[in-house]
């Protein structure tokens, strides 16, 4: 994926976001936001998936442990979807891991127990790629 098609399908989450927050606004369930956001995409015909399994290998063995990305978007961008109080570095820590985990370049971390969806928003890169 090139960087403007990147920059369009980010605006594209960001806006979703914006609808279903201004619908709902903060205080509900993450897997309600999910479901929702998931939706406003599909209806922008933009490709996605949900929960997606994510492996862990450790020194070519399995970890079992159960990593799943709440939203692949054309298969090419992580978005994590929260509904806490604030946004701690441990959320990013897990976006930056799932991107390096899965060699994607572009992740989108989104609160949305926000008063304003715009201030719950963080987009990351990972340098690895």
């Amino acid at each position: 994926m090139e960087k403007h098609q990147f920059d369009f399908y980010s605006g594209q989450i960001i806006d979703s976001a914006f609808q279903v927050h201004k619908e709902f606004g903060p205080g509900l369930l993450e897997s309600v936001y999910q479901f929702c956001l998931a939706e406003e995409l599909r209806q922008r015909n933009i490709k996605l998936r949900q929960e997606v399994y994510l492996p862990l290998i450790y020194k070519g063995i399995p970890v079992n442990k159960d990593f799943r990305i709440d939203l692949l978007i054309e298969e090419e961008i992580i978005v994590e979807i929260k509904s806490v109080d604030a946004l701690a570095p441990i959320h990013e820590a897990q976006l930056l891991s799932y991107l390096k985990l899965s060699n994607k370049w572009l992740g989108l971390l989104i609160n949305f127990n926000v008063p304003v969806i715009k201030s719950g928003i963080r987009r990351m890169v990972n340098g690895y790629r």
